[in-house]
């Protein structure tokens, strides 16, 4: 107990001590802080971005430990590091600037998002309508790509679509997807059991060992699951068949049942990693 007051006495005195200036000075970084995580959040890039936290960690560990080897190699990665940083991070360097002097508040409403997040994803109840859509564009030979999203953040793809925000609904899929509606060019992004975005275009993959009779669409679902760890629903407009591309694999060939069950995998698996 005296060992928290006396750490409290000395904080209070600490604060008291700084000047204004520096009191705006903690202010205008933690504001910058704050703004920078909420930017990489909902992107891709929230993933390299810790790829480099560590990177500079183990580079302070090896100063710190006079890790002779270790250190030689850390500082020759980042003499040529910061030219391949401005490369990869080209796309939300170019966002961020031109966001800049814009509206930048408007990001404090996403304040609790991943809460609301977390919430949406405990629950189970969009994947019975989600089958339900799938399995009749696949009976009607009406084409989809569905991408369900897990750890890794796509607001980069979906802010090139159109935000919907809607609740799961099997008549409102089988509609953006229709062959006739303004949105059904594109991907339809799932974040938390709602139906997020649409139109939304995804990555090619280059990959050419992918089988010749497959399409742009499977394509792009393979592409996407290479740049994420997203499970990518897709089903063929010329054959009905539907399949699930993930981590650069499409395996297909399912049915309502064994679509439900994979999803019901999918949802337990993320739901113990929202938990831990």
């Amino acid at each position: 107990m005296e060992f928290a007051s006396k750490s409290w006495d000395f904080l209070v005195s600490l604060i008291s001590s700084a000047g204004i200036f520096d009191v705006v000075d903690i202010a205008l970084v933690a504001t910058l802080l704050y703004f920078t995580y909420v930017f990489i959040r909902d992107r891709r890039a929230g993933k390299l971005a810790a790829g480099v936290v560590i990177l500079i960690l183990l580079q302070l560990l090896a100063e710190l430990l006079e890790l002779n080897a270790m250190r030689f190699i850390m500082q020759n990665v980042f003499q040529v590091g910061l030219l391949a940083l401005i490369v990869v991070f080209q796309p939300e360097l170019r966002s961020a600037l031109e966001k800049v002097g814009g509206e930048p508040l408007r990001s404090l409403k996403s304040i609790g998002e991943i809460r609301e997040r977390i919430d949406q994803s405990r629950s189970a109840a969009w994947i019975k309508p989600l089958c339900d859509a799938v399995t009749d564009m696949a009976a009607e030979r009406t084409g989809a790509l569905i991408v369900i999203e897990q750890s890794t953040p796509l607001g980069d793809i979906a802010a090139g679509g159109i935000i919907i925000n809607a609740d799961m609904n099997s008549y409102l899929l089988k509609n953006i997807f229709f062959n006739k509606a303004p949105l059904h060019d594109g991907a339809v992004i799932i974040r938390g059991g709602r139906i997020w975005a649409a139109s939304c275009f995804l990555p090619i993959s280059t990959n050419k060992e992918i089988a010749e009779s497959l399409g742009t669409r499977h394509r792009a679902a393979i592409g996407m699951s290479e740049n994420s760890d997203a499970y990518v629903i897709v089903v063929s407009e010329e054959t009905g068949t539907v399949s699930i591309a993930h981590e650069g694999k499409l395996r297909r060939g399912y049915d309502y049942n064994s679509l439900r069950a994979e999803l019901e995998r999918i949802q337990t698996k993320h739901m113990h990693g929202v938990t831990r």
